[in-house]
């Protein structure tokens, strides 16, 4: 059904401790340091988030890419939609780079497309790791610590996080490698897929939107050297310890399970939160019954030692 998850999140009520995307834009959230382009096109953006310096001295600082959801669909979510998270990261003494990146769409009968041009493949994974490479040149003139950089990120933007962990291991002739990435440290998953292939139909009809096809230019069965080169489950072990927070049916325990298992097989460190009885968008609303819980996850999870 068109639109499913906004259709179930808008009927449910607040009182049942179910958040809409809304609920969690408008969450107070702290100003950006700098907010720089990482490339030309107007999504190719980031917010830059340092700690206060009175409180955690002069730095460099440990550094955490946040990268938002919103099934790579455009007009679903921003990176308004995980300023509050990585506000409250950085309150906790991390430096945060919170980024925008293209999203995909559809074309419609009138030819129109509606999503970023450019977006899909390769273009938004191009996107996550320039923005992630991007860091070297913010390194330059702010105190961010690039031997200590880990990455976070929700929903859809959970498989970017792990994608981007786990990018060192692509093939060089990848359409989406890169020459020399930066190292990743540490990587949180909350509440979004590790192996997108696995769970599409889910995936799919939870977003109401074919995202997994357009985000990979079709589905497993047509492009699957493409699902395999961006599944970071198929990239395992990724040398990175991974921490995944299962909240709903965008991670589900036996997900986070399975990735746990495959990863420790290979002698990755590897730890889920698995939390009942909440919703997809309280995992990143400080201030809801169980954030507690994922922030002292997060605070754990994230630290990359020098």
């Amino acid at each position: 059904m068109r639109l499913l998850l906004a259709l179930l999140l808008a009927a449910t009520p607040v009182s049942a401790q179910r958040l809409r995307p809304a609920d969690v834009d408008k969450l107070p959230s702290s100003p950006a340091t700098v907010t720089q382009a990482y490339g030309s096109a107007p999504t190719q953006v980031g917010d830059l988030r340092l700690p206060d310096s009175k409180a955690f001295g002069p730095g460099p600082y440990p550094v955490v890419i946040v990268i938002h959801g919103g099934c790579w669909w455009k007009g679903f979510a921003t990176r308004q939609n995980t300023a509050a998270l990585a506000s409250r990261l950085t309150e906790r003494g991390f430096a945060t780079w919170n980024i925008d990146y293209r999203q995909v769409g559809e074309t419609g009968p009138d030819g129109k497309y509606s999503g970023d041009p450019g977006a899909g493949w390769p273009g938004t994974f191009q996107d996550w790791a320039a923005a992630t490479d991007h860091l070297r040149d913010l390194a330059k003139h702010y105190p961010i610590d690039l031997a200590r950089v880990a990455v976070t990120g929700h929903s859809a933007g959970a498989h970017a996080a792990l994608w981007v962990a786990g990018r060192q291991k692509l093939p060089r002739d990848s359409e989406i490698a890169s020459l020399d990435p930066l190292k990743i440290g540490a990587v949180v998953a909350i509440d979004g897929p590790g192996d997108p292939a696995s769970e599409l139909t889910l995936f799919e009809e939870a977003c109401g939107v074919p995202a997994g096809s357009a985000l990979f230019g079709g589905t497993p069965a047509a492009q699957p050297k493409r699902w395999a080169e961006g599944s970071p489950q198929s990239r395992l072990p990724l040398g990175v310890p991974s921490g995944l927070i299962s909240a709903s049916l965008f991670l589900s325990p036996t997900a986070a399970t399975k990735w746990i298992s495959q990863a420790r097989a290979g002698k990755d460190k590897s730890s889920a939160l698995i939390l009942g009885g909440t919703g997809h968008f309280e995992v990143i609303a400080p201030g809801s019954p169980v954030w507690p819980q994922v922030e002292a996850f997060l605070v754990e999870q994230l630290k990359v030692s020098p």
